[in-house]
Formats: C-alpha cells, structure tokens, sequence
C-alpha cells in the first residue's frame, strides 16, 4: 500500500511525466520512425494550445506590471536596466560560442564543395531571412502596422511595444484607471487558470516532439554531427553554469537550486524544444519566489524576445561550422562582423522552435562570405541542437529577471531563498480572479529605489 502511494506521489508530478514521455518518445522514434515520424502533431498540438494564450498573457503582464509602478521614470528605468543585462549577456554569449568553435574545429576535414549542395531544401528559411531584412527593418517591424493584426499573429516584439506604450499611457492616468488594471490583473490570473489546464498535455507534447525528432532524423545523425553537438551542448553548459552561475552567485542565490526550482518548465522545454510553452508558468513562479510582479511582467516577456543567450552561441558555432566545413578561412575581423551582425539577427528569436535557422539564414545572406546553401549540412542535425538553445534561453531569461529585481533592490531574498531551498513555491492554484500576493515587497516599493 506505502509503495502504491509512493509511486503515485512521483507519477503525479509533471516533471516525472515528462521525462517518462521524453523516454517513451525516444523508444518509439528509434525503433518504429515512421510511427515516431508521425508523433509530430502532438507535439505541434501543445505548442499551439499555449500559443493561443501567449498574445493575450504577453499583453496582460506587461501592462499590469508597467501601470503598477505609477511612475513612468521607473518603467523606463527597469526596462533600461533590462535591455542593458541582455545585451551584456548575448555579446558574453557570442563570444563565448566564438572561441568555442574556433578552439575545437567541429567542421575541419569534412571538406564540403558548395557547388555540390542542392539549396532547395532550405528555400523556406533563405526567403524568411530575407524578409527579416536587417537592422533598421528589426526596428520598424517593432511597430504593427495593425495592432489586431499583432495579437492576431502572435508577433511577440509588436505585441511588447504596444503593451509598454498602452501600460505607460495608464500609469500617466493613474488613480481612475486603477480598477481597469485590477480587472486586467483578474483576466491574467484567468489565464494562468487556462495554462495550469493545457499543462496536462505537456508530457503528450514532449513525446510526440521528441518521437518525431528521433524518428524523422535518427540518432545516427546524432554520431556523424558528434563533434558539433557535443561542442554546443558543453559551451551552453559552461555558458549556464559558469556565467549564469556567477551572476546568480552575485544576486545572492544559487543557480542549482533555481534549476531545480524550475525543473518542471527545463523538462517541456527540452521535449518541445520551445520556451514559448512555458513562458506563462515562469511568469507565475518566478512572482512567487519574490519579485515583484511589475519588474517580472515587464523583464521577462522582453527578455523573450530581446535575450537569446543559447540562440546567441548556436548562431556562432553553426555560422563557424559551416565555414570550416567548406574550407572559407575567415580573419578576425571577418569573425568579430559577424559577431556584431549576431548582436542584431538574434533578437526575437528567443522563443519559438526554428526561429534561430531563420536568424542564421539572414545572418549569412547579410555577409556574403558564407553561403546561404551551407545551412543544408544543418538540416538533419537542427532539431537537436534546438533543445541546448532553447533550454539556455529559459535559464538565461530566469537569471535575467532575478538580476534586474535584484539590481532595483526590490527582490525578497528571503523568500527567494525559502522558495528555492524547498524546491516549489507557495499555493500553486490561487483561486481564479484573485491576484496572487506572494511578494513581501510591494509594486509601490519601486519608486523608492
């Protein structure tokens, strides 16, 4: 009876379900593809379920995060603070990823003929890419030209612009608009009502993204890639580890115990190979481990779009890799452009799966050194690689989010630290409609800092 009990206590756990799913999909995939192949709607299916949700959570956070500072100096000032970490962060990144390849060569011998490489197969991503255009077209497409048109779209970095200006048009009214944030604080709590329900398809979308992934690909593509992935899954490690850790290190908690803290959204994340899917459970925890909610609704949704540290060290290693595999001997100085070309094609392609080819595909058309048609040896092995990216994403975002609360002196370590010592935060489902108050330090604290 005690044994039944305890293994119903971990199977009821999400993050023992997905990791069962991850491993049934893994089974299914090697040994029947062509039915681990077809596993890939359910994996599409949760995606899009917790995609619906994201226009109108995206929306709802930021403009009940920025309104509740009632200064606009200290909207600015946090989102300041924000854009400056993850721009420190990415160039880290970049860097990182760039002596990384430089030192261990993954592409070196395989002497690949560009003439010889068929670009069909990335037609789709070669004209994506040139539509992103570069960096002043980064910048108008901020701006919707419908901002129905946004939320209909799902377009993240249109959706953040028009929720910072609506927020701070409420902040500047300020008291007769109060009981319309608190109805839109409600709304949110509604939604996170809508995720907590679509969680329970979580381990059916990580078996069916990793089935597909194993089936369509085989892990064989994993030994002839070897060197590659091996060298992307170690540098996003020291990169989490070492980086991330000193930085957690310096805000006075530890980096092991936010790991295990969020181990749940870690798991969907690498099943889906998509931190879009847990955006809304970040929202919500890492409220509860003590930052408040303004700070939170504001740095995370852009960190989403702006912070994309393991975007940020794939793009490098696969532009290198490609280089090296077609014998193309780039200098320094042709190194550190492209770095400086990275700082601006990886924007906004933090969060969805595939999104980081796209950004490589413009990154390469904009440099002309490096065929386009290169991206074909990717193919096979991009999938893979995706899950190291997307998992140092929502770490790298976590952190962001803990650096600039701690930064504006407005995070509760002490409640940090109970949360991430025991593992799990407070009440996990506050009754739908009523805001949860799980920070000791007020949103009106902000001004005083």
């Amino acid at each position: 009876m005690r044994s039944t009990s305890f293994a119903g206590k971990y199977l009821s756990k999400l993050y023992v379900q997905v990791l069962i799913a991850i491993v049934a999909g893994v089974l299914l995939g090697h040994y029947m593809p062509d039915l681990g192949a077809q596993a890939k709607p359910l994996g599409d299916l949760f995606i899009k379920m917790i995609k619906m949700l994201l226009a109108p959570i995206i929306f709802a956070s930021v403009v009940v995060g920025v309104a509740r500072m009632n200064n606009v100096h200290e909207a600015g000032r946090v989102g300041f603070k924000a854009i400056l970490y993850f721009e420190v962060a990415s160039t880290l990144a970049l860097a990182v990823g760039l002596i990384v390849v430089n030192l261990f060569k993954p592409g070196v011998g395989m002497n690949i003929d560009p003439s010889h490489i068929d670009g069909a197969a990335i037609a789709t991503y070669t004209q994506r890419a040139h539509q992103q255009g570069g960096a002043l077209e980064f910048f108008m497409n901020m701006v919707p030209n419908s901002v129905v048109g946004a939320f209909a779209n799902g377009e993240m970095l249109p959706i953040i612009f028009f929720s910072v200006l609506f927020a701070i048009a409420l902040a500047r009214l300020g008291k007769p608009v109060e009981p319309f944030v608190d109805m839109l604080d409600m709304f949110l709590q509604g939604m996170f009502g809508v995720v907590r329900i679509a969680m329970y398809l979580a381990p059916l979308g990580a078996f069916g993204g990793i089935a597909f992934t194993v089936g369509k690909y085989g892990i064989g593509t994993l030994a002839s890639y070897g060197q590659l992935i091996v060298c992307l899954y170690l540098t996003s490690a020291v990169f989490v580890f070492v980086i991330l850790g000193l930085v957690m290190r310096m805000c006075g908690l530890s980096l092991f115990q936010f790991l295990r803290y969020i181990k749940d959204e870690l798991l969907v994340t690498f099943g889906t190979a998509s931190t879009e899917s847990v955006l809304p459970q970040m929202l919500v925890k890492l409220e509860k481990m003590g930052i408040p909610k303004p700070v939170v609704g504001l740095v995370l949704p852009t960190g989403y779009a702006f912070n994309a540290d393991g975007t940020a060290i794939y793009l490098t290693m696969a532009a290198i890799f490609i280089a090296q595999a077609m014998n193309i001997d780039l200098t320094l100085t042709d190194q550190l452009v492209l770095l400086g070309v990275l700082l601006f094609t990886s924007k906004g392609s933090a969060g969805v799966a595939g999104a980081g080819f796209v950004a490589l595909a413009a990154t390469l058309a904009s440099m002309h050194k490096i065929p386009v048609t290169g991206l074909v040896l990717l193919l096979g092995v991009d999938r893979f690689l995706n899950e190291a990216r997307a998992l140092t994403n929502l770490v790298g975002n976590g952190v962001a989010t803990v650096v600039v609360a701690r930064w504006e002196k407005v995070l509760d370590l002490k409640q940090a630290r109970a949360v991430l010592e025991r593992g799990s935060a407070l009440p996990v489902d506050p009754p739908v409609g009523t805001t949860s108050d799980t920070t000791s330090v007020p949103a009106a604290s902000l001004s005083k800092h």
